[in-house]
């Protein structure tokens, strides 16, 4: 499973923090406090701590490929191990690219900001989406460096996800308005789950 490169976390640390900023204020609206959250640092094999309060996983991290097969299996297995890490009405909130992420004609972006630029090429290729991304980034030195990298995503339908959710033991539904109001990009769709 493939991670942002270097270059790459810079441009998004950079650029791209509303959603998981929403993110935040979404779960923080949600937790009493005091409270332990855990944001997935590997949402395949971070080590939980049990009786958790919440677990975040923001910003399409969930629909990375979990294994070379799109083992649907996989998926579950992610959500049910967020089951046993958290405590009773425990809360997961995530967000996944579903169908309409990207236009069938495909999509192209250029975003810049002080010191970074970054290139996006998505289109759908059968059941995944594929993203080509070029980034620029000085890093404050004044020389730019370049980096390549191709991410594929599985798309899933926010009903599909729904019942993967209560399967595993959650009461779920969807955040139609996204995160604390701030809306998502198309075809991406927030969840909020509580163990049940």
């Amino acid at each position: 499973m493939p991670g942002y490169g270097e270059e790459l976390a810079a441009v998004h640390a950079a650029g791209f923090t509303a959603v998981a900023v929403a993110g935040a204020r979404e779960v923080l609206a949600r937790l009493d406090s005091p409270s332990r959250v855990v944001e997935f640092g590997s949402f395949v094999d971070a080590r939980l701590p049990e009786r958790c309060d919440a677990i975040l996983a923001v910003g399409e991290v969930l629909g990375y490929p979990l294994d070379s097969r799109n083992d649907n299996r996989a998926l579950d297995r992610v959500f049910e191990r967020a089951a046993r890490a958290l405590r009773r009405d425990g809360l997961l909130l995530f967000d996944l690219a579903g169908p309409g992420r990207v236009p069938r004609a495909g999509q192209r972006a250029w975003h810049e900001g002080e010191g970074w630029a970054v290139l996006v090429e998505a289109a759908a290729e059968g059941s995944e989406l594929r993203r080509r991304i070029v980034s620029f980034h000085d890093g404050g030195t004044g020389c730019f460096r370049r980096s390549e990298e191709v991410h594929d995503l599985w798309p899933h339908s926010p009903s599909e996800i729904l019942a993967r959710l209560r399967g595993a033991g959650f009461a779920a539904r969807t955040l139609p308005r996204g995160y604390a109001g701030e809306p998502l990009p198309p075809g991406v769709t927030a969840f909020v789950a509580r163990r049940r």
